[in-house]
């Protein structure tokens, strides 16, 4: 923030939050001064809990919802802050509706984008970071073989995906993701459906991702019902050489426009390029998807790979109307020697 003249930032996602304080917490805020320590703005009767997990210990506590707001100004105020950060990010929560109020309210201040800066340290995993990771993965692997062993003629969507949801929780992940998409009909992004049914002759595209203390582990498979055709065998020999060629060409200095373009002459030689879009990987973290988001910011496909990077790839699917989704995605560390997978789970 120094190098970049910003004297405080004002933390509203619920993951760069935890990143900074260490505890997930709902709705929170968080000012981090350029100089001095952090203050977090907790509700009044949470704010003896907070503050025996977090290793911040500046509380300021509030009661109702529109003392939050005035907690956050009072101090960027008395701080004396003229240029405060702000993260801009893709991510759930009220934090947009937060800094269109932030800003009428503190006219005398100019708010400028951190989410550059923040991601600068959550891109490069330390060792504790990746081994929570880890075990995410493991998570992962459960739920992805609780979800293929639920898989039966007449099985809805919305049943594989709970069987999935259910191994992961019951094993300790808090918020785990599933996405299941059935049929020939492809969807992307498929949050399973109770209506779509799995029959004779379909493809079954699952997505996966359990979480420990916060991190994420994201893995995705597809499987043929009872058994593979020769069409939908030789889209998922495509997936599988695209997902090959990814992990060998994601070493330290690689840039993620020149791994996908090895990527998109996988999908050309086997005659799949027309079902494949752009953006091959994403950062897995506190967040399922992070930056460097290529399916989403165009801008981060320029991103360099670096060791202790933590990848999935590849994430976006071949999407082939008429056969369906098909998709093989793993999570990488990046060491050194290459990408390690640690996610391992082979249906």
């Amino acid at each position: 923030m120094r190098e970049s003249g910003v004297e405080a930032s004002v933390i509203k996602t619920a993951s760069s939050f935890r990143y900074f304080t260490g505890v997930k917490w709902l709705r929170p805020a968080l000012l981090v001064p350029a100089e001095g320590e952090a203050t977090a703005f907790i509700q009044e009767f949470e704010a003896e809990e907070f503050a025996s997990r977090s290793s911040v210990k500046a509380v300021e506590p509030w009661r109702r919802p529109e003392e939050l707001m005035g907690r956050v100004v009072t101090s960027i105020k008395r701080g004396g802050y003229r240029r405060v950060g702000f993260d801009y990010s893709v991510e759930r929560d009220s934090y947009v509706l937060f800094f269109e109020l932030f800003k009428r309210l503190n006219p005398q201040v100019e708010v400028t984008d951190v989410h550059g800066l923040i991601m600068r340290l959550r891109m490069i995993k330390d060792a504790g970071e990746v081994e929570s990771i880890r075990r995410a993965c493991e998570l992962s692997d459960a739920g992805m073989k609780a979800a293929v062993e639920a898989l039966d003629k007449g099985v809805s969507e919305l049943e594989i995906g709970a069987e999935a949801l259910y191994r992961m929780m019951k094993m300790g992940t808090e918020n785990p993701h599933v996405y299941v998409n059935v049929g020939p009909r492809p969807r992307k992004h498929a949050e399973p459906r109770a209506d779509v049914r799995v029959d004779d002759g379909q493809t079954v595209s699952i997505v996966t991702a359990g979480d420990h203390n916060g991190y994420y582990g994201n893995l995705s498979r597809t499987v043929f019902f009872p058994q593979a055709s020769q069409a939908q065998g030789n889209a998922l020999d495509a997936a599988h050489e695209a997902r090959r060629v990814a992990a060998e060409a994601l070493l330290p200095g690689a840039s993620l426009v020149d791994v996908e373009g090895k990527v998109r002459e996988v999908c050309k030689a086997r005659g799949c390029a027309d079902y494949y879009s752009a953006g091959f990987t994403h950062g897995v973290g506190l967040l399922v998807e992070e930056d460097p988001i290529t399916t989403i910011v165009v801008a981060h496909r320029r991103t360099m790979v670096a060791e202790n990077m933590v990848l999935a790839a590849v994430h976006v699917p071949l999407t082939i109307p008429g056969l369906g989704s098909v998709k093989h995605e793993d999570t990488f560390l990046v060491t050194a020697k290459g990408a390690e997978p640690l996610t391992r789970y082979e249906c």
